[in-house]
């Protein structure tokens, strides 16, 4: 894996771990019957879910070999 993609491959655990983060601080707002914050933090949980996913397609991308034409 070139530098660069290792780089990105560590921002997409950050995010992951982040992403975990928010949802049980969601969850515990859902549980207070703060549901107006859960809401909120749910939305910024979906957001970091597709950032992930973005991220790990351009990790993907990076680590694919170069294919020719067929």
């Amino acid at each position: 894996m070139n530098p660069r993609a290792a780089e990105l491959s560590s921002l997409a655990t950050g995010l992951d771990e982040l992403t975990r983060r928010v949802t049980t601080i969601a969850d515990a707002y859902a549980s207070a019957d703060a549901d107006e914050v859960a809401l909120d933090l749910y939305a910024v949980e979906r957001a970091l879910v597709d950032a992930h996913r973005r991220l790990m397609r351009t990790v993907q991308s990076q680590t694919r070999p170069e294919q020719g034409p067929a």
